[in-house]
């Protein structure tokens, strides 16, 4: 036991339980290396002797920030909530930090100025790249920490990718929209340079060709910003058609959520005039009126899946170049034809 007169040393648990300081340092900072009976030692050890470790004089030692760095477009966007939830769970169990930086929160000044100094190890150990939008050229810069990119990617970025199966999502939706028999249907995609928009489209027409359909005309294709407001926007111009569709496949569900209100407030009935379906599966999406369909991704997964990445990569671990999370289509209300009871 230590002596009583002063406060416990990483070397008292290391003579408990039997191990060397190193071994105790690892079973602190990164427990999965070690094992299980080396790990309940050092647990028991730390229980007994009541240490605690200096986090601030170990990340000096090891010339760390103790931090790590999320890139996010658009903070205000409720899709990101659960994916940064996620990140920070993992961080945590690693006596880690999340800073969160929205990259269009300044837009009258270049991502250089503004990001350029946090992209460093000086700022942060890690990144987490949750833009896709941002230049490549950002991130070529000596001393920039180790890179991850989730859920967006951006083209000519060399750093591994967490993705949802964009492509996969797609297809359902196709998939679920012709099973109910629609043979109209119009696509409202983000916008034209996303990584996001380009994938779902692709496994859009996948399922339409599967469908016996051809691809959509570009007539029934309508743009947006994944915003509602752009969803709205769509509405307005969806009710100039002729012939109207019967379906819209939407590629976020804000944008959806916008449309179904442009609709609704026109005097359209949602699913019976027209069904409308979603992309993302964020929490508004299940108290809309009526309920949205959409294809999930596993958002907080997503979101564990990059830290843990980071991680193995701060480490010097060796990582898999994609991992790609797999989708799942949530049917609601809002593609249901059949009428509903009267409770």
């Amino acid at each position: 036991m230590p002596d009583q007169h002063r406060p416990p040393r990483i070397h008292d648990v290391a003579k408990l339980a039997g191990v060397s300081v190193a071994t105790v340092s690892r079973a602190i900072s990164n427990p999965s290396i070690v094992s299980e009976t080396t790990r309940k030692a050092v647990e028991a050890a730390i229980a007994q002797t009541g240490y605690t470790m200096n986090f601030t004089a170990r990340n000096l030692r090891q010339q760390q920030v103790g931090g790590v760095l999320a890139l996010v477009p658009k903070l205000a966007n409720p899709f990101f909530a659960l994916i940064l939830s996620g990140i920070s769970q993992v961080l945590r169990t690693h006596n880690l930090s999340l800073l969160v930086m929205d990259t269009t929160a300044v837009p009258d000044q270049p991502p250089m100025k503004v990001l350029g100094p946090y992209l460093t190890r000086s700022r942060s150990d890690g990144v987490i790249v949750l833009d896709g939008g941002l230049d490549p050229a950002l991130f070529d810069r000596p001393g920039c920490p180790p890179l991850v990119q989730a859920c967006e990617w951006i083209e000519g970025l060399s750093a591994p990718r967490v993705l949802a199966d964009n492509v996969e999502g797609g297809r359902l939706a196709a998939e679920h929209l012709t099973g109910l028999g629609h043979r109209h249907i119009l696509h409202l995609r983000g916008p034209a340079d996303s990584s996001l928009t380009r994938t779902r489209h692709e496994g859009f027409v996948q399922g339409l060709v599967a469908a016996g359909l051809p691809e959509p005309d570009p007539r029934d294709t309508l743009w947006g910003d994944f915003s509602a407001g752009s969803g709205l926007a769509a509405a307005r111009r969806l009710l100039e058609m002729s012939p109207r569709p019967t379906a819209v496949f939407c590629d976020n569900d804000e944008m959806a959520i916008g449309l179904m209100h442009g609709l609704t407030g026109a005097g359209l009935r949602v699913p019976h005039d027209v069904a409308v379906m979603g992309f993302d599966n964020i929490e508004m999406a299940a108290f809309a009126q009526p309920g949205l369909t959409t294809i999930r991704q596993h958002r907080a997964r997503l979101g564990q899946q990059a830290a843990e990445t980071l991680l193995a990569r701060m480490q010097g671990r060796p990582v898999t170049d994609t991992v790609m999370l797999g989708v799942d289509l949530v049917q609601r209300g809002s593609t249901d034809p059949r009428p509903k009871r009267d409770l």
